[in-house]
């Protein structure tokens, strides 16, 4: 049980944790340049953690270094992606410069290495590590050290994007300039000549290191090479612009290759064509959610209010469950079946198919007309 520390203004009691948790040293995992990870067991839940301890080779840059540690924990608590490591908790000393991060335990191998055994999982491992890539887009991170080893496969086929040691959250276009010099394994590109890094520059990196891994394992089989050929131009201005687009790429081009049986098919179609007939345009500021397990969440709880009725009584507690924003519709009879049989559908179906769902449901949207300006139309807006 935690005791409270009493102060004399009740917002500022500090709750202190008395016990410790003792952990067993399984092994050392490497040493870097700004530390070494170790690999943990806790025996009271019977897991594993991976432990990076703050200390770099350069006693010189340690207090300079300790800020993109400390920031390294920042992003982490921010993230939660099933393509990106996890931080479960951390230990800081700022008086002397040290600290340490608890992290999820990656089971597996370098990208380079599990594609070198594994080269027919190249399109899936591709498929997830922009999922993971377009996350930390969406969240307005940078994650600014981009190579094999800061990508992770574990040994069941999930991807985990790894080391954020470098990572930047973005709040305003200042945060784009170029503030790192590392030594970059690929050539780079254009935009580094003006001294900037940003999104676009990310996606040229991720394109480099597939097209690396395809090139040297002599990968016949991949499906997205068009994809990485857009990816790969050093003028950021021919380049593909950002993880969004490919994930709508990708999904489009797979929606018939998942083998979705016919009435999966018109489930999808009848909803995705009902709800894109009621909206009429979308604010440009409007954007998509893009958590399908949240997304499956509201639907369910939306449905549960109208599940009796023959129509939606109010398409907007349908279409909020899939949008951020503001944007017109028109009222409608949005057919309650048409909504029971797209969450059905969701339900039932695997988590590759549901990211194919959403990244079509979200080119269709893409297709209604967009505003800027106030207006007035018959339609009702929201």
């Amino acid at each position: 049980m935690p005791t409270i520390a009493k102060s004399s203004n009740a917002e500022n009691e500090i709750v202190q944790f008395l016990r410790k948790r003792d952990y067993v040293l399984v092994r050392e995992l490497g040493q870097g340049g700004c530390g070494k990870t170790v690999l943990l067991h806790d025996d009271y839940i019977n897991e594993d953690f991976v432990c990076k301890k703050y200390a770099p080779y350069s006693e010189a840059q340690r207090q300079e270094l300790f800020t993109n540690f400390v920031r390294e924990i920042k992003l982490l608590h921010k993230i939660h992606h099933q393509n990106v490591v996890r931080v479960f908790n951390y230990y800081l000393y700022p008086d002397k410069f040290t600290g340490y991060i608890l992290m999820e335990f990656v089971d597996g191998q370098n990208v380079d290495d599990f594609l070198a055994f594994s080269p027919e999982q190249t399109n899936e491992v591709f498929s997830q590590a922009i999922s993971g890539f377009g996350y930390l887009e969406r969240a307005g991170i940078l994650h600014r050290d981009i190579r094999p080893g800061n990508l992770m496969v574990r040994d069941d086929g999930v991807v985990k994007i790894i080391d954020l040691g470098f990572g930047k959250e973005v709040r305003a276009s200042k945060d784009f300039e170029k503030s790192i010099s590392l030594n970059w394994w690929c050539q780079p590109p254009k935009e580094f000549d003006e001294l900037r890094y940003d999104f676009r520059t990310e996606v040229y990196f991720v394109g480099k290191l597939f097209e690396k891994l395809i090139q040297e394992n002599e990968i016949n089989h991949f499906k997205y090479g068009t994809i990485v050929g857009q990816m790969c131009h050093r003028n950021p201005d021919a380049r593909i612009k950002s993880f969004s687009e490919i994930e709508k790429e990708i999904g489009s081009s797979r929606f018939f290759e998942i083998d979705f049986t016919e009435p999966e098919l018109e489930a999808y179609r009848n909803f995705a064509g009902w709800m894109c007939s009621q909206i009429t345009k979308l604010h440009t500021g409007a954007k998509y959610k893009d958590d399908m397990t949240r997304i499956e969440a509201l639907l369910n709880d939306a449905y549960r209010g109208f599940m009796l009725e023959a129509t939606v009584p109010d398409a907007v507690v349908v279409f909020h469950c899939f949008l951020d924003g503001t944007y017109f519709y028109r009222k409608g009879d949005f057919p309650v079946a048409c909504v029971r049989d797209f969450l059905h559908l969701v339900k039932s179906c695997t988590e590759e198919k549901k990211r194919i769902i959403l990244a079509n449901l979200h080119t269709k949207l893409d297709a209604l007309p967009r505003y800027s300006e106030s207006e007035n139309p018959d339609d009702v807006p929201f």
